[in-house]
């Protein structure tokens, strides 16, 4: 085997290296603007980048397929009118007949709402209409921040409004795709569920002698029934825990984990979905709906909710027993591994089998188990501390 390896390492290799010129990382190749004037489209300093692509890239973020691949989605400043287009200097198709290329642009079709415009014409012919553009809901609170780079004050407004606002849901449509690029587990709201509310941030500036406003950021609130006759605000913003608000921090910090298990735990143990019968048969699409609808909790979250009940529920002293769970949690830990895979199957449609078997075989399994086997062990001692505080309550 160690003859094989020496004798195809240099295909393998000349292969990998013709493959990975056609891999983009798609959090440099996305290029957001929001546009206030026609010359910014032309502007690198108004393009900034996601933090986040894997919800629609995968894991690794990267897109294949592609040379010098980038992804401008650009959106008028106030009314989020928007811009799609997909640009590269080549593709891999041009090159290998056996490999196809990623589908970026479909994969930003999943996203964005129907209405945007690929024409660069087209798309500044609806910036000339922004003046019409007026803010959502009702005038909150206006407050000035000194720019010092500019010498001046910029005012900012803050508007609350509800799904019923006029032309406020297909605003909202677009608006709610910058999600995907900065939260890193975003999901998208349902706006038919007349109890969430949403604060929006405007930015007042001028253009030809006008005032105009420009989109700056935006919290939703969620008002859910608390019996017997009150309403809790869930916001999805970086706020501390009260006792009127419930706070969905970005970047939570250790404690903060400790304390949102605690409570989700609690809250699920109400779902008929979370029974201790249910729990036996895996993590399900049930799981996930109810706790959605019911609790308003994100799939992840609910993931982990059922691993901490599963655990609850498994005598750990059964060596059958405790080895399904340890397999169930493993399955989900495994997924960063799983970028190797990726790369693999793209390679299978290149190599052939003993070049393939070659490149196999130099991957160290061992340490990726090693590691595997670490992140299980610390996800257990964690769930272990909220299933001793769930007992103590």
């Amino acid at each position: 085997m160690l003859i094989i390896t020496e004798m195809n390492s240099t295909p393998v290799n000349d292969m990998e290296k013709k493959l990975a010129e056609y891999k983009c990382d798609t959090n440099e190749a996305v290029c957001l603007k929001l546009v206030r004037f026609p010359e910014d489209l032309g502007d690198e300093s108004t393009t900034f980048h996601p933090e986040y692509s894997h919800q629609l890239f995968g894991d690794d973020e990267v897109a294949f397929g592609y040379k010098g691949l980038q992804i401008q989605l650009y959106y008028s400043a106030g009314n989020l009118s928007s811009l799609f287009k997909v640009k590269y200097t080549a593709r891999v198709t041009d090159t290998f007949d056996c490999v196809e290329p990623d589908d970026v642009e479909g994969k930003i079709r999943e996203i964005i709402p129907a209405g945007f415009c690929c024409n660069t014409d087209d798309f500044i012919s609806l910036l000339e209409k922004e003046a019409n553009f007026k803010p959502f809901g009702s005038l909150l609170h206006t407050y000035k921040v000194h720019n010092v780079e500019a010498g001046e004050d910029l005012t900012y407004q803050i508007h609350k409004v509800d799904t019923s606002c006029p032309g406020f849901r297909e605003y909202h449509e677009r608006l709610q795709t910058f999600l995907m690029w900065f939260i890193e587990t975003a999901s998208f709201i349902d706006v038919d569920d007349d109890r969430w509310d949403f604060f929006l941030v405007f930015e007042k500036y001028n253009k030809d002698g006008e005032t105009l406003y420009a989109t700056v950021g935006y919290m939703t609130v969620y008002n859910y029934y608390v019996y017997p006759d009150k309403t809790r605000p869930r916001v999805r913003y970086n706020l501390s825990e009260t006792d009127d608000i419930i706070a969905y921090s970005e970047d939570p910090s250790e404690n903060y984990v400790k304390l949102r298990d605690f409570v989700l735990v609690k809250l699920c143990l109400t779902l008929p979905s979370f029974s201790s019968e249910k729990l036996s048969q895996g993590f399900s699409e049930e799981m996930v709906s109810e706790a959605r609808e019911k609790l308003k909790i994100n799939k992840k979250h609910a993931r982990r909710v059922y691993e901490i009940l599963r655990l609850r529920n498994t005598d750990m002293s059964d060596e059958e027993k405790a080895k399904e769970f340890r397999l169930e949690v493993k399955k989900r830990l495994y997924g960063p591994y799983r970028k190797n895979q990726r790369e693999l199957t793209k390679m299978q449609k290149c190599l052939r089998p003993e070049e393939l078997a070659s490149h196999i075989s130099q991957m160290d399994t061992r340490l990726q188990h090693e590691e595997l086997e670490k992140s299980y062990q610390d996800v257990l001692a964690e769930y272990r501390r909220v299933l001793e505080r769930l007992a103590q309550a």
